[in-house]
């Protein structure tokens, strides 16, 4: 069991019964300082290698938004290319380590999805969520694009649902549309019977041999091998697209 919090975010660690759950926490609608990504991309890396753990839940803190994406602090402070890249790295890090972890990851959603929040849910295996995680892709609206997420999220909703998120920048779309686009496996009413759900799935699947679950991971994942620099690739486009003078403007009117 680890514990970590600080200022810049929160990430917590249990082991019981062979399923280990993640959860992670901002006070900021739990977006992602880049700090917080890379000590989750690590987490993934050292579960994956925990014989003592055979499934990985992942959610976030409290009963509001799942999470709102990168740290806009961050966002707005970005004054050069390789700090852009750098930057836009941190969710290809973390999407990149929960694609390559030999664990299959439960993602457990309460509440609002937005950007590379998406991306998270995206990549986890399997997504179970309530009727308050509407999800919105939004980077348009300020000059950017979801580059660096948009190949987890295609694979999960197409690339028909891909456009209708990423380029109806400004709507959310409902638990429902996501589960109908194959993003959630199933929707609940309430954070109550999400987390029963959660409990009794994660257990169950943890009871099956971990030499199986393994090989079902690497198989759910074949022909997502050339991610590692396709990710890193897309940060570099966000990372110079998020100096453009568009983008400038556009995080200038949000800035305190």
């Amino acid at each position: 069991m680890t514990t970590t919090t600080r200022p810049n975010g929160s990430l917590y660690t249990k082991i019981e019964n062979k399923v280990a759950t993640i959860e992670f926490g901002h006070p900021a609608s739990n977006s992602f300082p880049s700090e917080l990504l890379a000590r989750l991309a690590k987490e993934f890396d050292q579960l994956s290698e925990n014989n003592d753990v055979s499934v990985i839940v992942l959610q976030s803190e409290g009963e509001r938004a799942f999470c709102a994406g990168a740290s806009f602090d961050e966002l707005v402070a970005i004054t050069n290319l390789d700090d852009g890249k750098a930057f836009f790295s941190g969710f290809a890090n973390v999407i990149n380590a929960m694609r390559t972890c030999s664990k299959l990851i439960i993602g457990r959603v309460q509440g609002k999805v937005v950007g590379g929040g998406v991306g998270l849910a995206s990549a986890c295996d399997y997504v179970l969520a309530t009727e308050a995680a509407s999800i919105k892709l939004s980077e348009l609206t300020i000059g950017i694009g979801p580059f660096v997420i948009a190949p987890a999220v295609e694979r999960k909703v197409g690339v028909s649902g891909l456009a209708e998120l990423t380029l109806d920048a400004s709507s959310w779309k409902n638990a429902y549309w996501a589960k109908e686009k194959g993003l959630y496996a199933r929707v609940f009413e309430s954070i109550s019977e999400l987390d029963k759900e959660v409990l009794l799935f994660s257990e169950k699947l943890a009871s099956y041999n971990p030499e199986a679950l393994d090989e079902m991971k690497k198989a759910l994942w074949i022909g997502t091998e050339h991610w590692d620099q396709l990710l890193l690739e897309r940060a570099g486009v966000t990372g110079k697209l998020v100096l453009s003078e568009f983008t400038k403007n556009a995080l200038s009117k949000f800035k305190k």
